[in-house]
């Protein structure tokens, strides 16, 4: 399934123009950070963003939930007194995602400091 983000970028900044808001307005409406509201406004950077994120925008933009997610992958977005169902994510699948996360991170983590070690011993050959 591809995704979209001219079109997202396309739906937020004709809806941003038709509320004359600005990025910066739309951002501390959202809760998310300008940076973010910026590259996903001028499709700067495609990368995957939070499901939350999207929801933030859609909310905030008087859209369903999981309008801009409709748009992203070129389906129809829901009407918004739409109910909202995702099975996919549950809070388990959630803390999964999280726990999965975090293992990556300490994984890492334990790298660099076997690093640090390593250039530690050879600074300081007599520890």
């Amino acid at each position: 399934m591809s995704e979209d983000w001219a079109a997202v970028s396309k739906a937020i900044n004709e809806r941003v123009n038709e509320l004359g808001w600005r990025q910066r307005e739309l951002a501390e409406r959202s809760h998310v950070s300008q940076a973010i509201v910026r590259e996903v406004q001028h499709h700067t950077v495609e990368r995957r963003r939070s499901t939350r994120t999207l929801e933030s925008l859609s909310t905030t933009l008087g859209w369903h939930p999981k309008h801009l997610e409709a748009v992203l992958r070129g389906q129809r977005p829901p009407e918004v007194d739409e109910p909202v169902t995702d099975a996919g994510d549950t809070l388990w699948s959630r803390l999964d995602a999280l726990e999965q996360r975090l293992a990556e991170i300490t994984e890492r983590l334990d790298g660099i400091e076997s690093s640090i070690s390593t250039v530690i011993d050879h600074v300081r050959p007599d520890r």
